[in-house]
C-alpha cells in the first residue's frame, strides 16, 4: 500500500512540474513562492473563477444571439462545461480570454462562479491570430464575416495569402474568393450578412464590374429569388462580348440582363398607374415607344383623365 500511494504523489507531482513547464509563470503558485487554492488543477485544465478572467479585446465577432446564448446556459446548467475555454495569463490570478467567448458569456448566465480553461502563453499578436482562427472554423459563420477575418489575418498579423491558407486549412483559391467578397458594394455585403443570398450568388456578382449592374442583378436575385445558377448565367449574358460588325445586332436591352430588368420594372410601375396593360419599348439608345391600349371610350377617358388631359 505504502509503495502505491509513493506511486500516486510522485504522479501528481510529476503533473504540477508538467504544467508548470508548460505556462511558465503558474498560476498556482504567486511570485513570493506562497501557494493560493484560487486557482485548482484538474487534468491539466485549470477551474479559473469567473471574476478572474477579462473579455479578449480581439474577439472578431461583436455579434452574439441571444437566445441561442439563453440555450447554451440552460445546457451548462445542467452538463457544465464540455470544452473548456482558452485565455492567457497576465499577472497573479488575472487571465484574458483568447476563445470561447460564448461558452464565457452563457456561463455567466448559467450562475458559474469558476470555469474550466487551458492556460497558453500569447503575446497581442498570436493571441488576436488564435481567436480569428478558432472564430473562423465555427460552422455557423456566414461568408462576410470569414472574408472580413480572412482579411484582419492578412494585415494585422502580417501572413502572405500562402500563410493564411495553411493556417486555415483553405487553398489560396478559396481564400481569395472570400476576400473578393469585400470588393463588393455595402448594400450586397449586408445581404451576405443577413444571409439574405448565399456565397455563390455574392461570387457570381462580383465578377459584375459595374456597381449600378451588380446592384440591380442584386435586387433582381431578390425580388425573383434566383437561384445561384440564374444569377451566374445572368452574369455571363452581361459580360459576353457584343456581336462584330457585319453581325445582326440587337437591341441593348435584349443583350442587356440589367437594362432589361429595369424596363421590365418600369413597365409594371406604368400598368400599376394606369391600370391597364402597358407595353415599353427601347431600342437602347435613348429612343422607344410606350403603347397604353384602351378597349372603351368610357377606358380611354379614364386615361385621359389620369394623363390630366380632360
Amino acid at each position: 500500500m505504502a509503495e502505491n500511494k509513493s506511486t500516486g504523489t510522485k504522479k501528481r507531482k510529476a503533473l504540477g512540474r508538467g504544467l508548470g513547464a508548460l505556462l511558465q509563470d503558474s498560476p498556482q503558485k504567486k511570485s513570493s513562492g506562497e501557494t493560493t487554492e484560487t486557482v485548482h488543477p484538474v487534468a491539466g485544465i485549470y477551474e479559473i473563477p469567473m471574476e478572474n478572467i477579462q473579455v479578449n479585446p480581439f474577439q472578431p465577432r461583436v455579434h452574439f444571439d441571444k437566445g441561442a446564448l439563453e440555450e447554451l446556459a440552460d445546457s451548462i446548467k445542467v452538463q457544465g462545461i464540455i470544452q473548456p475555454i482558452t485565455v492567457r495569463k497576465l499577472e497573479d490570478n488575472e487571465f484574458q480570454l483568447i476563445s470561447g467567448e460564448r461558452r464565457f458569456q452563457a456561463s455567466k448566465m448559467a450562475g458559474l462562479e469558476a470555469i474550466p480553461a487551458y492556460v497558453r502563453t500569447a503575446n497581442d499578436q498570436q493571441m488576436l491570430e488564435m481567436a480569428l482562427i478558432e472564430n473562423i472554423q465555427r460552422e455557423n459563420l456566414n461568408a462576410l464575416e470569414i472574408a472580413h477575418s480572412y482579411q484582419r489575418l492578412l494585415s494585422e498579423c502580417s501572413l502572405k495569402q500562402e500563410q493564411l491558407g495553411d493556417r486555415v486549412g483553405k487553398n489560396r483559391t478559396t481564400v481569395n474568393n472570400y476576400l473578393r467578397l469585400l470588393k463588393l458594394p455595402p448594400d450586397i455585403q449586408a445581404g451576405i450578412r443577413d444571409q439574405r443570398i448565399s456565397m455563390g450568388h455574392a461570387r457570381a456578382l462580383v465578377n459584375i464590374e459595374d456597381v449600378d449592374k451588380q446592384l440591380a442583378i442584386f435586387k433582381k436575385t431578390l425580388a425573383e429569388e434566383l437561384s445561384v445558377r440564374k444569377v451566374e448565367a445572368l452574369v455571363k449574358e452581361l459580360n459576353s462580348p457584343k456581336p462584330l460588325a457585319g453581325e445582326k445586332e440587337k437591341s441593348d436591352t435584349d443583350t442587356d440582363p440589367v437594362k432589361k430588368y429595369e424596363l421590365g420594372k418600369l413597365q409594371q410601375k406604368l400598368a400599376s398607374h394606369f391600370g391597364t396593360k402597358v407595353s415599353l419599348k427601347s431600342d437602347g439608345k435613348e429612343k422607344g415607344e410606350i403603347k397604353i391600349p384602351f378597349h372603351s371610350t368610357d377606358d380611354l377617358n379614364r386615361i385621359l383623365e389620369i394623363l390630366e388631359l380632360i
